[in-house]
């Protein structure tokens, strides 16, 4: 009920749940046959709560945040380092940084299941949804406890291909009037970013538009247009090359989160403890510098 309430269909209810469309259905309907009232109005497949609904929900969050918390305590007194971890990170994030260091993890901890969440969203670490998160952000969220890392680096990249002008190379920015750009969809991405664009590009020149830094950089690439991306991104990849120098007004922080509850877990301190150390020592990798 929950999960339908947040999500709004029975559809990405199921998703979240990791069950079939049917399942949800027939669970709700026991649900409101057991207790003789109508708990969601639907509507060309949406689904909204109706007052008994609503009234059901707030218990039921309730219910939940407890047992919620009940679990990251249990799990905070863990000291074996056994279990299953689950990591979120975005996706660029994930693919050209964690991998090795995540190779390394699995070495030294083999009775340690790792469960990596590549997701651009910030995940609940309260509700479960990750133990553990690896994140770029300036304000990390307050119910969190963590570590920041370094200082993440971001320029405008283009491809390293035939369809190049020599201004592109030199910064001009009449040469960027002319040429087109790659952005993240509206609403996504990081707030920087999209400030950055917004002072120095025409919006009508913005021609391709993506929800993963991976494939903006495959854009570029194919010469779709310029591109801003983390450096450790772009100055690794040999078909792309920097058109400026990177900009202040794109770093930002680096942070590794995890709840307070589960902080004192010991397959979630090893898990931390190796992260922080590695990443550090990529500093000047990351374009920017490790926290002192």
């Amino acid at each position: 009920m929950l999960a339908i309430a947040r999500y709004g269909s029975l559809a990405a209810a199921a998703r979240y749940l990791r069950v079939n469309h049917s399942t949800v259905f027939r669970r709700l309907g026991a649900i409101e046959s057991r207790l003789g009232v109508r708990l969601f109005d639907r509507k060309d497949g949406a689904y909204a709560a109706t007052a008994a609904g609503e009234d059901l929900l707030r218990t039921a969050e309730r219910v939940e945040a407890e047992v919620e918390a009940l679990e990251r305590r249990l799990s905070g007194q863990d000291a074996r380092l056994t279990g299953s971890l689950r990591l979120t990170a975005p996706d660029d994030i994930a693919e050209v940084l964690l991998m090795p260091l995540l190779a390394s993890f699995r070495q030294s901890y083999p009775d340690i299941t790792l469960d990596l969440v590549i997701d651009n969203r910030m995940l609940s670490l309260t509700r479960r949804e990750a133990d553990v998160a690896l994140r770029p952000t300036q304000e990390p969220p307050e119910t969190l406890t963590g570590r920041r890392v370094a200082t993440l680096s971001s320029t405008v990249y283009r491809t390293s291909g035939r369809l190049v002008r020599a201004a592109d190379d030199a910064g001009d920015r009449a040469a960027w009037a002319q040429r087109d750009w790659i952005a993240w969809e509206d609403g996504a991405g990081p707030p920087a970013a999209a400030r950055w664009l917004a002072r120095n590009v025409d919006p009508g020149r913005i021609g391709y538009r993506s929800n993963s830094l991976l494939n903006q950089a495959s854009a570029a690439r194919a010469g779709l247009g310029l591109a801003i991306l983390p450096c450790f991104q772009g100055d690794t990849d040999p078909h792309l090359v920097r058109v400026i120098d990177p900009p202040e007004a794109l770093q930002t922080d680096l942070w590794l989160l995890t709840h307070p509850d589960l902080r004192r877990a010991a397959r979630v301190r090893a898990l931390l403890d190796l992260l922080y150390d590695r990443l550090r020592a990529m500093a000047p990798r990351l374009g920017g510098t490790a926290e002192p």
